[in-house]
Order: C-alpha cells, then sequence, then structure tokens
C-alpha cells in the first residue's frame, strides 16, 4: 500500500472542498470494506483518503410513506435488521442481510457499496428493481442519478470525482408484492455470487401479474434489470408455465465473465435457473399477500 495523506472533515461542505481541491487524487473513506482492499493490491492508490466518519446525518435511515431514504453511510447490519424496512421493504433487508458476513456487514456501508460499483455485490440489482435514486452532492451543488443510470461498468459509476454520495431514496414497494431474493454459492457462504436474483412481482385482483421486475447481479459488468423477463409476465397468472418461459429471457439479459465460479456459459444457464426460483416465490408470496 502507498502512503497517504489522511483528513477527516466534520461535515458535507469540507468534504465537498476537499474532493474539490483534489479531484481524482482523492478517494472518500466510510466503511473501507472495498476501498482498502484495492489499495492493498496496489489497483488504486490515493493521494488523499477523505474520511466520512465525523460527517453528521450520513446515517439516517427512514422508512415512511414517502419510502425509503438511506444515508450515504447506514451500514449493512442495519438496513439487514431494521423492523421498519424488514416490514416495508423485506427484498432490500434479505439482500443486504446476505452480504458476505456479519463482521462485514456492521462495517460496510449503504453509500460506500454502491459508490464502489461492483456488480458482484448484494443490494445494486435490488435498488434497481426499486426504483432507487441517488443523491449526490458536491461544492457545485445536489444532483439526483436513477439507479437505473447509476453504473457504467465493473467498478465504474457516474459520480464525478468531486462529488460524495449523500443518500439513496426509493419508493415503498406496492402493498401485497411478493419478493425473493436467491443467491448462488458455488463456493463459501460468505463469497461473491455466482449469479443472485432479486424479483418483486404484484398481482392484480384476478390473480394476474401487474407489475414484475427482476434485477441480477454477479452476471454483466453492471447490475442488471432485466426488463424482458418482468414484460414477459405481465398480465398472466403467474403460472409455472409463463415464469419458466419469462426466466428464459434472463440467458440474453446477462453478460457474465468466466472465473473461478463458473463459466459464462454455467452462469448463463444458473441466471435462469435461480430467476425462474425467484419469479416462484415471488408469486407464491404475492398470493398469500
Amino acid at each position: 500500500m502507498r502512503a497517504f495523506d489522511f483528513k477527516a472533515p466534520a461535515s458535507l461542505d469540507e468534504v465537498c472542498a476537499l474532493l474539490a481541491q483534489y479531484g481524482s487524487d482523492a478517494k472518500l473513506l466510510a466503511g473501507g470494506t472495498g476501498l482498502l482492499n484495492l489499495m492493498k493490491q496496489e489497483l488504486v492508490q490515493p493521494a488523499v483518503l477523505v474520511s466520512l466518519q465525523r460527517v453528521p446525518g450520513l446515517d439516517t435511515l427512514t422508512v415512511n410513506g414517502d419510502g425509503i431514504r438511506a444515508g450515504a453511510g447506514v451500514r449493512h447490519r442495519r438496513m439487514e435488521t431494521d423492523p421498519a424496512l424488514q416490514q416495508a421493504a423485506p427484498l432490500l433487508a434479505a439482500a443486504y442481510g446476505h452480504v458476505a458476513t456479519v463482521r462485514i456487514r456492521m462495517s460496510a456501508t449503504v453509500g460506500g457499496g454502491l459508490a464502489h460499483a461492483d456488480p458482484a455485490m448484494d443490494a445494486p440489482a435490488v435498488w434497481r428493481v426499486l426504483g432507487a435514486t441517488v443523491h449526490a452532492r458536491s461544492a457545485s451543488g445536489t444532483r439526483q442519478i436513477a439507479a437505473d443510470e447509476f453504473f457504467e461498468d465493473f467498478y465504474t459509476s457516474v459520480l464525478e470525482p468531486e462529488e460524495v454520495l449523500t443518500e439513496v431514496h426509493a419508493p415503498l414497494p406496492p402493498a401485497g408484492a411478493g419478493w425473493s431474493y436467491q443467491k448462488f454459492l458455488p463456493r463459501s457462504a460468505d463469497d461473491y455470487a455466482a449469479v443472485s436474483v432479486a424479483a418483486l412481482l404484484a398481482l392484480d385482483a384476478d390473480g394476474r401479474v401487474e407489475q414484475a421486475r427482476v434485477g441480477i447481479g454477479s452476471a454483466a459488468p453492471i447490475p442488471v434489470l432485466a426488463q424482458a423477463v418482468g414484460a414477459a409476465l405481465i398480465g398472466q397468472p403467474p403460472t409455472a408455465e409463463a415464469i419458466a418461459a419469462a426466466a428464459e429471457l434472463a440467458r440474453d439479459a446477462v453478460d457474465p465473465l468466466d472465473d473461478l465460479r463458473g463459466s459464462a456459459a454455467y452462469k448463463r444457464d444458473m441466471a435462469v435457473v435461480f430467476t425462474r426460483r425467484a419469479l416462484a416465490e415471488a408469486a407464491a408470496r404475492a398470493r398469500r399477500a
């Protein structure tokens, strides 16, 4: 690891001033679970680390009629265990509960996980499924970025070097919507998934699919929102046959790489399998609602 300067600002204004001063030579440090690993491997070599630990207001989590608002500093463990979030958006709480180990979840933050832009992480695809908006701030002002437009490539988002992610906001899922989070782990329980699938499915009064959204992780350079899969189910009863046909479309929605967790062809097959499982579980939950 290379030498670096360490800054510990006490306000967002100070953070933005430091980012404006140092630009791409600076990196923000929150939980550090992703950044420090990259620094140890010398894949990232910042001249300045700007800590967010002393900045107030970044650890606020609210769940109400306005939706879900998670500050950038909220820890994964809190997202997993917060009773209000578990009740209102169990899909999101479940995804955070699948991240690595409790030790990691106690340190890793919502903002850090999104800004890190690792497509193998659990939560980013779920935020896309929920239709979230990311809030960012710089010395020049603030902006809101749809989660669908936030990710660009492996470890790359649209955040500018002088911007800090401050919070993420998502509307509440439809009342009675069924959900599922499926994570295929061919190695250890704390490893990245070979493929992960998040499904949210709402039925109308006649038991037909009114809304279906499917997110797939670990299977492309960015977390995938498999729009064709969801569209194939709209207006249909969620029968096993309809779900199987829709899940087949996941094969063309992903663009995986060969790695230690499987070949690209194998991961395409698993994307179909786990999309089918996720949709079936989400449909079952929607029927019970």
